[in-house]
């Protein structure tokens, strides 16, 4: 037995890295091709909305798959794809100060509404572990800890005004104010939040989906991290939604049900976003910056480097 997961065979690795690099390139094709995001961003999960997901989502079905939580991820993650592609693709929309506040507008809503969901598993009441919905969870402090994590994610969302469309042909939504340490902090908690509310499918959902869309955002197109989350999200949940059984039958890989594991996770993702609150409000106050306007990390050289290869 591991410590966060059961000891995985190479067969277990391998589907995962299967996972991850599969993720990665359909999100290459969503990103590099306007077609291709079109596809699968509307074309595909309208046609699976109608025909197959009423069936392998359905309400109280085996694996899980039918409950709000996961309707409501859809196609908040799809919304945010395609609101993403017009700010991308419609001339002129990009320089609309309106049209910026929706890019962390349905950020904050996707991380509200994981943190609902940490507070939900606690109220469960399932102290000593249980099958809710046909997942198993078991609740604990951990889901509060998380939950606030969450909750000062958030807050530390900052700097969408300066959100621009890349010079090369991608026109990838750049967003420079949004560099690694948000997105380390964001990738803890949501890390915990998956271990916490799916936690035997967080092998995938947690670990390979981050990585999905941090390895991009480090080391294929820095700055436009929230674009890769958003399509590697809906690219995953739209997998999920259409074969269920893959992370329960297909490939599982379960977590040790220990709560000390779960207790450590939402632990470090909490001391992560406060150090990341208490940082920037810190250079808030020295600097007076407006935190609903202003850019906050424009001194580091990370953003110095995103602005020098797409502007």
């Amino acid at each position: 037995m591991g410590i966060l997961y059961e000891v995985t065979s190479f067969t277990g690795w391998g589907i995962w890295l299967f996972v991850l690099f599969a993720l990665m390139a359909f999100n290459e094709l969503g990103r590099t091709t306007k077609w291709g995001g079109i596809v699968l961003f509307l074309i595909v999960p309208a046609a699976l909305t109608i025909f197959v997901w009423p069936t392998t989502a359905a309400p109280g079905n085996e694996y899980g798959t039918g409950n709000w939580f996961n309707w409501v991820k859809t196609y908040s993650a799809l919304a945010g794809c395609l609101g993403f592609m017009a700010i991308r693709f419609i001339p002129g929309l990009a320089r609309k100060r309106w049209a910026l506040c929706f890019p962390p507008l349905i950020l904050a809503l996707n991380i509200f509404e994981a943190c609902l969901r940490d507070f939900q598993c606690y109220a469960y009441g399932a102290w000593e572990g249980a099958y809710i919905d046909n997942l198993w969870l078991i609740s604990g402090p951990w889901n509060i800890m998380n939950g606030i994590a969450g909750l000062l994610n958030i807050i530390a969302i900052s700097g969408w005004f300066g959100i621009f469309i890349s010079k090369d042909r991608t026109k990838d939504m750049i967003w420079p104010d949004m560099i690694w340490p948000w997105i380390i902090a964001y990738d803890l908690w949501n890390f915990a939040y998956t271990y916490n509310c799916i936690a035997d499918h967080s092998f995938y959902c947690g670990l390979a989906l981050l990585l999905a869309c941090t390895i991009p955002a480090f080391f294929i197109k820095k700055g436009a991290w929230l674009q890769h989350r958003a399509q590697t999200l809906a690219l995953w949940i739209m997998f999920v939604m259409t074969i269920p059984s893959f992370a329960d039958r297909i490939a599982p890989v379960h977590t040790t049900h220990d709560p000390k594991a779960f207790f450590a996770v939402s632990l470090l993702a909490l001391i992560a976003n406060v150090a990341l609150c208490i940082y920037q409000f810190n250079k808030i106050r020295i600097h007076r910056l407006n935190p609903l306007k202003d850019e906050i990390y424009t001194e580091s050289n990370a953003y110095k480097r995103i602005i020098e290869e797409n502007r």
